[in-house]
């Protein structure tokens, strides 16, 4: 597997490019941007009880992380899946996170592609065509990478489900069972398996003890 092609700064750097004065200061306004991903919280376990859900900064770091062990897994593009991981939701940032009560009466898909293309136009060329060339892929679901990183998305949503329902919100197990149908990968299903029989507690349980 060669990752290397898949990479999008490879050109600039060939090029030594520099940034022009204008793409430095849209890319730190990105940044600050970007900075409301880990104030913006997830509403729909709010339907649950949960009263301060995770945040979408929170969420999209452990699903890159997820994404990357999938993809090594999968034998897909650890780096890209995880850079689809990461940036799949930043429109969300502008129209905010919708649950699925929410989308019978919102046409959310057409609002955050508009967000997307609308907060990505002032960055570099080869930046901007990059980022929208991930958010399309991951949207269309027709590559082996889109897909881990769809699953990895997924399999955070419901690993931070079990961590509600472990700790008493008896509602968010549905977030277990709803999703289990649009996994795609078989890592991903073995997983889930595991997710289900696992407490959130399991890991440090014997760590603690003298």
């Amino acid at each position: 597997m060669n990752i290397q092609k898949t990479l999008p700064i490879n050109s600039m750097q060939k090029n030594n490019k520099q940034l022009e004065p204008g793409h430095t200061q849209a890319l730190v306004n990105f940044f600050y941007e970007l900075g409301l991903f880990k104030k913006i919280e997830h509403c729909g376990t709010k339907f649950a009880g949960v009263k301060h859900p995770d945040t979408l900064g929170e969420h999209t770091c452990r699903a890159a992380q997820i994404g990357f062990m999938l993809a090594l897994s999968e034998k897909g593009n650890p780096e890209r899946v995880c850079a689809m991981c990461m940036l799949h939701d930043i429109g969300e940032i502008r129209i905010g996170d919708t649950h699925r009560i929410a989308e019978r009466y919102l046409k959310t898909f057409e609002a955050e592609k508009n967000a997307v293309f609308e907060q990505t136009e002032p960055l570099p060329e080869e930046m901007r065509a990059y980022i929208r060339k991930l958010w399309t892929e991951f949207s269309q679901q027709k590559t082996l990478d889109s897909q881990i990183a769809r699953d990895a998305d997924l399999l955070e949503t419901m690993i931070q489900a079990k961590e509600y329902l472990d700790t008493g919100y008896r509602a968010a197990e549905r977030w277990l069972t709803n999703g289990e149908k649009f996994l795609k990968t078989q890592t991903s299903k073995e997983l889930l398996k595991e997710i289900k029989n696992t407490a959130f507690t399991d890991w440090w349980d014997n760590l603690n003890k003298i």
